[in-house]
Order: structure tokens, then C-alpha cells, then sequence
């Protein structure tokens, strides 16, 4: 079976607070994109193989280990492990959503290795069994499980489905810096009476007027991670026509919203001329593409 896992942006992110196992509670819109990793899985009598195809700007600036660390290995472990299904795979992962970037390229891939190998095995788990499953490798696979455009609270487990807000034009852009979450979280407990974004506004207005929302977009993170990178790309998107440009997640990717293509794919071309990774996308309302 192959498929596309597609990456997601943070329309929305807010961190409300720390629990005493050291997990945080955040506030966020998750939104899916038209970025993806491709999954092929192959059923086999047994054992676990992976082998990981990286783009050399990905691999220049973000190794990915490609073997029981991967996530996408792990997540092959846990559902042979947990079902107690006899078999093993052969798992090929081509990457096309770059690493550290805040965009959920790993928890996309475990998503799609866990959805793979349930149809490959006749769906024996449900949706939400999954979800369980994805929650135990990290707390975005619920969302790239479920995909779409999503309020996510907790510690990314609370998942409430929004009204679709796909076909909007992104460009998406990442510089060599990678972030490391739990840095950032760390940066985040330190923080001095930040601004907290609007998720609450955010939501409500995906839900009676989304052509406002744009308005409410924030990232805390954006306060407690520093890198030129982030606000050379959020400049740049800007001074290129894009109506709202921010980062995802804990970075450090930053994605611009715009109203035209043509802006959008200039902007992009202007991006890759200075050496960052950049690409043209939309959002979509799909966590996978089923490739037949």
C-alpha cells in the first residue's frame, strides 16, 4: 500500500499551561497541508525493515535517522506489538516535508505507517483505537490520524473537528536553523508576560466567517524562539504579498497565507534563490492520499 501523509501548520498556538509529568496544555488550530511524505508498506512473514529516500536539503540540514529511532519504525512496533498480529513489514519512507520544521513530518509518518498496516491487515483497529495507538508515539499523530482543520487542546489528545478551511494558498518556507521542541518548550516556561494569541477568536470565526480568520493567526513560540532565519522568511513573504506569515509549531518553518498564485509562486521562487527550502501548497481537508 502507498499513500501521502500530509503535513500540518499551526494556524493557531497557544501554551495554557504544565502539567506535573512535564507535558504541556496547549490551545491550537492544526490545519492539514498539501505537503507530504510518501508511505509504501509491505506486508512480510516478519521483522521490521525501513528505508528512508531524503531529499540532500533535507539531509544537509536535518539528519534523519533511518532505523529503530526512526518514528516511523516505532509506530510498525507498537501496532504488530499491541494487536498481536504475527507479521512483520517493509516500510519505504520518501520524504517531502522537511525535519524540525514544526509542520509534524514525523508524526505524519507514524500516522501513515499505523494506517497502512491497519488496512494491509483488515482494519482491526477503529479510528479512535488508532488514535489511542498514535497518542502513545506522540501527541500530533491523533491530528495527522484525523487531518483536516482541528481545535487540538490538551497535550494534543482533544481533538475537535472545524469547519474545512482547505483550498487557501500557502507558501511554506524553512532556512537550515532547526528547533528542538523541548528547547522551546523550555524557552516557553521562561517567558515574562507574553502575549497569548486568540485561539478562541481563531475559532470561532473558522466557524461563522472563516475569510476573517486570518486576522486572529498567532504562534507563541514566536516570542521564546529567536532565529533570523524565521524573520527573514516572515519579511520576505510579506513584502511579497502575503496577507498573514507566521511560524509553525515550535518552528522553523513559517508559512505566508496569500490571495494570489501568482504572488505565491514569485515569492517562492525568490525563497529557493536564497537558498532556503520553499514551496507552494494549499490546505487541504485530508490527512492522506491513498496512491494506487
Amino acid at each position: 500500500m502507498k499513500i501521502r501523509a500530509a503535513a500540518k501548520v499551526n494556524l493557531g498556538l497557544d501554551v495554557t499551561g504544565r502539567l506535573p509529568d512535564g507535558y504541556h496544555l496547549i490551545e491550537s488550530v492544526f490545519q492539514s497541508v498539501g505537503l507530504y511524505d510518501q508511505i509504501r508498506a509491505e506486508l512480510t512473514e516478519g521483522g521490521i525493515s525501513l528505508e528512508c529516500i531524503v531529499p540532500e536539503e533535507f539531509a544537509e540540514a536535518d539528519p534523519i535517522p533511518c532505523d529503530q529511532r526512526n518514528i516511523a519504525y516505532k509506530a510498525a512496533e507498537l501496532f504488530f506489538s499491541e494487536t498481536g498480529i504475527k507479521k512483520g513489514c517493509k516500510l519505504t519512507v520518501t520524504k517531502g516535508i522537511p525535519s524540525q520544521a514544526g509542520m509534524g513530518g514525523g508524526s505524519a509518518d507514524a500516522a501513515g505507517v499505523l494506517f497502512c498496516l491497519n488496512e494491509l491487515c483488515g482494519r482491526p483497529l477503529s479510528h479512535e483505537e488508532l488514535c489511542k495507538m498514535g497518542k502513545k508515539l506522540g501527541a500530533d499523530v491523533p491530528f495527522c490520524l484525523t487531518g483536516g482543520t482541528a481545535y487540538v487542546g490538551g497535550i494534543g489528545e482533544e481533538i475537535q473537528s472545524l469547519p474545512e478551511y482547505s483550498g487557501r494558498l500557502l507558501v511554506i518556507g524553512k532556512g537550515r536553523e532547526g528547533v528542538s521542541t523541548g528547547q522551546a518548550y523550555s524557552n516557553i516556561d521562561a517567558l515574562v508576560s507574553p502575549v497569548h494569541p486568540e485561539v478562541a477568536k481563531l475559532r470561532q470565526a473558522l466557524e461563522t466567517d472563516p475569510d476573517s480568520a486570518p486576522q486572529y493567526f498567532g504562534n507563541l513560540f514566536e516570542q521564546a524562539v529567536c532565529l533570523e532565519e524565521v524573520d527573514s522568511l516572515k519579511s520576505a513573504m510579506l513584502n511579497k504579498g502575503a496577507v498573514r506569515a507566521m511560524m509553525t509549531g515550535s518552528g522553523s518553518a513559517v508559512f505566508g497565507l496569500f490571495e494570489s498564485r501568482d504572488e505565491a509562486e514569485i515569492c517562492c521562487e525568490k525563497l529557493k534563490k536564497w537558498g532556503y527550502f520553499s514551496a507552494v501548497c494549499e490546505t487541504v481537508g485530508k490527512a492522506f492520499c491513498i496512491d494506487e
